[in-house]
């Protein structure tokens, strides 16, 4: 079977269905591919690319499999043979009309956006991937408007202060607009109605702003529910009280199906700080700011900047296709079980029939719905029923101090003078070592142990000592000794060298 790769035709759009890297792995597949004259060109793929890929240049619409980013357009849908496969972002839950236009056509059509958020589809998530991209590239354009530094600066002519960023929505997007303001240096803060999110965004050097409220729960879908009045009324005051104190609010928040919830009024953006930047993520979709203009930018008389940009993934051409690609690919792969470059629509498989929009000129959506569960598996019974435990006493406490002063005092009282040095220098390490590793950031915790690791070396020097000198018994466990701390010793450096490994931009 032939793939074909189209030119996009919407206006202004950069990605492409597939780059020269992901051509090749069609290619292993057992197909062959043709690709549209100038397909890559706005992403940096020349034909000649294609070409060297192995693949040829020419009609894709005619091919087998068609490959597109955004729903082909009527003229090349016209070109689409009967009985093919189109594979394309139809959006058919926002576009009736186009879902009525492909029942009208003899092929077989594939929404890459209705992939279901189940762990074996992951690789093919097509959302996901592209909104990493777009949060990544949200904060690069607030950045860009906001025009001064993200981080602090102590210099000789004064001190300049961190931007301050609130990110609204804690999913994909949102976590990476979290940590790309981090690493920009910006103080960051969040919210989300998921508690589970919390541990994600502090990983991420973010501050959880968390709204108490009894509606909040752990999400059983992975996706923002539709809150009520009190958890919205919570809300308002949330972002009331912070658009007054930040300079960049990015907001994600999306409710699939429906048109996205307004979080910032026209009052909080008229309490902002001039100069001050929006980044409004879900303009697509109707947006989450008052004001927002879908596409464009604007600037209200208090001198803030609303960004309502809808294409933040393709302004990142070259990386978007190749996500985009790749997610292509894994499809492909899981509809070619025999690599024999036959398509094969496996209509019992929960991630193709979530896809499917049309079968052969049929309609088949909206497709039945997927189990899809993000919340924690329920205690055992026997667990369930355990009591919890009641925190200690303030009797408690202090007569386990008692006890460990009194342990303290017989060792020094009846040990031998030559251990109380050692004892007193093994108290201290402990009380320092506890102080100094809790204010070290939590991003550098796995590096500075595994490092330190190395201090392990003095428990093999004096093994080195002991061994073989005394009796048959020291002999043993000096041997033991010196195994486990090298173990301790190689294995810590062998932890950071992979750590480093994953910076290795090579």
């Amino acid at each position: 079977m032939i793939v074909g790769v189209l030119k996009e035709a919407r206006a202004g759009e950069s990605r492409v269905a597939a780059t020269p890297a992901t051509i090749e792995q069609i290619r292993k597949l057992g197909y062959d591919v043709v690709v549209a004259s100038g397909a890559g060109v706005a992403a940096g793929f020349t034909d000649g690319a294609y070409e060297a890929a192995g693949a040829t240049v020419g009609d894709a619409a005619a091919a087998d499999v068609v490959l597109g980013v955004n729903a082909p357009t009527p003229s090349q849908l016209d070109r689409v043979r009967p009985e093919a496969t189109v594979i394309a972002l139809f959006a058919p839950a926002f576009d009736p009309a186009m879902v009525e236009d492909l029942s009208r056509r003899p092929f077989t059509a594939l929404s890459m956006d209705a992939v279901p958020r189940i762990s074996r589809a992951q690789s093919m998530d097509v959302l996901s991937s592209m909104a990493n991209i777009a949060g990544y590239r949200a904060v690069i354009e607030a950045a860009h408007e906001f025009g001064r530094f993200f981080t602090g600066q102590v210099t000789a002519a004064g001190k300049v202060p961190p931007a301050k960023v609130l990110v609204a929505g804690a999913g994909v997007a949102g976590l990476a607009a979290i940590g790309a303001s981090g690493s920009l240096g910006a103080i960051v803060r969040a919210t989300d109605p998921r508690p589970e999110v919390a541990d994600q965004v502090r990983s991420l050097g973010g501050e959880y702003l968390s709204i108490e409220s009894p509606e909040v729960e752990v999400s059983k879908t992975g996706y923002a529910k539709e809150m009520g009045d009190d958890y919205k009324a919570r809300e308002v005051e949330l972002y009331a009280a912070q658009c007054r104190e930040v300079d960049i609010v990015i907001t994600t928040a999306l409710i699939p199906g429906r048109p996205a919830p307004t979080l910032i009024t026209a009052e909080m953006v008229a309490s902002m700080k001039p100069g001050s930047v929006i980044v409004d993520m879900a303009a697509a979709n109707g947006g989450n700011v008052e004001g927002t203009v879908k596409g464009g930018k604007t600037v209200t008389e208090n001198g803030v900047t609303i960004i309502g940009y809808t294409d933040l993934a393709g302004r990142l051409p070259a990386q978007a296709s190749q996500l985009y690609g790749t997610n292509l690919v894994n499809l492909l792969k899981l509809m070619t079980p025999g690599r024999d470059g036959s398509l094969v629509l496996d209509w019992d498989d929960p991630v193709q029939r979530s896809i499917t929009v049309v079968r052969r000129g049929e309609s088949a959506w909206p497709p039945p719905p997927v189990q899809v569960s993000a919340a924690p598996a329920p205690a055992p019974a026997a667990e369930q029923a355990k009591p919890e435990k009641a925190p200690a006493t303030a009797r408690q406490k202090f007569g386990g101090v008692a006890l460990g002063a009194l342990a303290l005092f017989l060792t020094a009282a009846f040990a031998p003078a030559a251990l109380l040095p050692h004892v007193t220098v093994f108290v201290l390490a402990i009380v320092i070592g506890f102080y100094v590793i809790g204010h070290v950031h939590h991003a550098l915790h796995t590096p500075l142990m595994s490092v330190t690791n190395a201090i392990s070396g003095i428990i093999v020097v004096g093994a080195l000592l002991q061994i073989g000198h005394t009796s048959t018994a020291v002999t043993v466990l000096s041997f033991v000794a010196i195994l486990l701390a090298s173990i301790n010793v190689f294995g810590g450096f062998a932890v950071t060298r992979r750590m480093l490994a994953m910076f290795n931009r090579s």
